[in-house]
């Protein structure tokens, strides 16, 4: 296994889990931050981030009370931070499949898979694609699709495979303008008024380390994707942490998502889509993230 060992070069930062570069056989090196949990043998949890966020940016909040319960594993998807970089096509199956071989190279049987936003239809995929690999799911601020309506999702989906197609990898290759990052919603939630603070500037800097052809084309795949027919299917204990005040993926879409998936318990934050931006998050998150893992059934020995 290649392992790099590697702390986080922006000290202005959060302080966070040390990572370490991967090799992932036959797929690429990517990026992982790992907190071992209380005890050897404490429940894993695979933490799967949202779109144009890393696994920094994403659990920054959670990392600290997630790791009083659990081991905890947290990974930058392709294109995204750190993660593993490939001129492929963008694919959230490629993602779930990613997932899967870290778990292998962690020699880790199976783990709660925890996704937000974008990392939801990817723990879902996870769980479809590698059911031996999810003990358990708790989705964040997620859905099993993000544009519903099929007019909105051609024009959504269209309209960013063709940024995608378009944009010059070479034109972001090395920064995205500091200026435009600062608006994005992952990193104005972190800004008060004023000069932009410490930690802005963290995130700032965190979000040009991804790719912006597979972010782009991350969009489009979101666009398109739905699990409606078979999310119905899920086995595994699940937990579903609405955000109440998200405008970005109604709260009526991801309690749908609860109600198909038989057994699945509903947790609530009064929050919008970067509730995960704020300290408020860390204690739903637990809750949820113990809910499934009191109803996980520990493998026969």
């Amino acid at each position: 296994m290649g392992v790099t060992e590697l702390g986080d070069e922006v000290p202005a930062g959060p302080p966070l889990p040390l990572g370490r570069r991967i090799e992932l056989p036959d797929r690429g090196i990517t990026f992982v931050r790992e907190l071992a949990g209380p005890t050897e043998d404490a429940p894993t949890l695979l933490l799967l981030h949202g779109w144009i966020a890393s696994a920094g940016l994403n659990w920054f909040q959670a990392f600290d009370a997630l790791s009083q319960h659990f081991r905890v594993i947290a990974v930058d998807h392709r294109g995204h931070g750190r993660g593993l970089r490939t001129w492929k096509r963008f694919r959230l199956a490629d993602c779930a499949d990613d997932a899967a071989a870290l778990l292998d190279e962690l020699q880790i049987p199976s783990a709660i898979a925890v996704g937000y936003s974008m990392g939801g239809p990817i723990s879902q995929l996870l769980w479809k694609r590698h059911p031996e690999k999810v003990s358990g799911l708790v989705m964040c601020a997620t859905a099993t699709g993000f544009v519903p309506v099929m007019r909105e999702r051609f024009i959504f989906t269209t309209a960013m495979a063709a940024l995608a197609g378009t944009t010059r990898v070479g034109q972001w290759a090395n920064h995205l303008p500091s200026q435009w990052v600062r608006q994005l919603p992952l990193v104005s939630a972190l800004q008060g008024s004023g000069r932009p603070t410490s930690l802005q500037r963290w995130a700032s800097a965190e979000m040009r380390r991804h790719d912006p052809r597979s972010v782009l084309e991350a969009g489009a795949a979101i666009g398109n994707y739905s699990a409606k027919r078979w999310i119905g299917e899920v086995d595994v204990p699940t937990s579903v942490l609405v955000t109440t005040a998200d405008r970005a993926i109604e709260p009526g879409f991801q309690m749908a998502m609860a109600n198909a998936i038989p057994g699945a318990t509903v947790h609530e934050i009064d929050d919008g889509h970067v509730a995960c931006m704020k300290a408020s998050f860390a204690p739903p998150l637990v809750k949820a993230c113990q809910d499934v893992a009191s109803r996980v059934v520990a493998p026969a020995a």
